[in-house]
């Protein structure tokens, strides 16, 4: 049986196709504002990269805040239990997920492959992507150079302010004594770091910890958060899509 997941996020759209336990194909996009044809340009390129029909695909299972905008799908779930399926599909083992995405942060407890308790920022931009997207323009340089500049820091800026506004004031006043972009970088990946290692120590994640989400991508930040939690965290191969991953799952009826 062939399905497909459809993550209609707030800053990108993912969908992916999945066959038994195969991946057969993925596509990440832009969301735009436009939940219904962010999904739709997904789901089409998809189909024409991977020589496939609609017709061929069995259930549609949408996830992400878009979700109930989907007309196509069959059915949607919520993307806190998306990613755990996802998630534990590509680590069995897994016991807790860090999803720090473009718009909030979530922190998920599993036990057997199932949401056992979550906790989530989406009420503020500090420890999100949108946070280092923001603050990234005031030191200005691109936000995926960051990672990388704040692995060369060897004394990293302190940053007192996790709201985005007082922050960006913050990166230009550093900059004017002289701090240089990598220990600044590296600050500000610190202070993500240590907001969401506030959010993973409370649901009280130690080990077979995984970070998905754009953010996840991010080198610098994964070596932070592994040194603020003490522990190494696992990273899928792609971690923005997992979400849509575990959407695909729910449409073929398992679990």
């Amino acid at each position: 049986m062939i399905t497909a997941g459809i993550d209609a996020g707030a800053a990108t759209t993912k969908a992916l196709l999945f066959r038994d336990r195969e991946i057969i194909g993925y596509r990440i996009g832009i969301t735009a504002f436009d939940f219904p044809t962010a999904a739709r340009n997904m789901f089409d390129e998809l189909l024409a990269s991977c020589d496939m029909r609609r017709e061929e695909v069995r259930n549609v299972c949408a996830t992400g805040y878009g979700r109930n905008s989907i007309s196509f799908a069959d059915k949607s779930i919520s993307e806190i239990t998306a990613h755990t399926r996802g998630v534990s599909f590509l680590f069995p083992e897994v016991q807790g997920i860090i999803d720090v995405g473009g718009q909030d942060s979530k922190v998920i407890v599993v036990e057997d492959g199932r949401v056992a308790d979550f906790l989530m920022n989406d009420k503020c931009a500090a420890g999100t992507g949108k946070f280092l997207e923001n603050t990234t323009k005031a030191l200005e340089v691109p936000i995926n150079d960051l990672g990388g500049l704040a692995l060369a820091s060897e004394h990293p800026a302190g940053i007192t302010s996790m709201c985005t506004v007082f922050a960006e004031t913050e990166v230009i006043s550093l900059r004017a004594k002289g701090i240089t972009k990598e220990d600044i970088a590296a600050g500000l990946i610190a202070s993500i770091a240590t907001r969401v290692g506030v959010m993973a120590k409370r649901m009280g994640l130690k080990e077979h910890v995984a970070f998905v989400g754009g953010v996840a991508k991010n080198a610098g930040m994964k070596a932070a958060l592994e040194k603020e939690l003490g522990t190494i965290l696992y990273v899928p191969f792609e971690p923005q899509i997992t979400g849509a991953l575990g959407a695909a799952i729910a449409a073929q009826g398992n679990r």
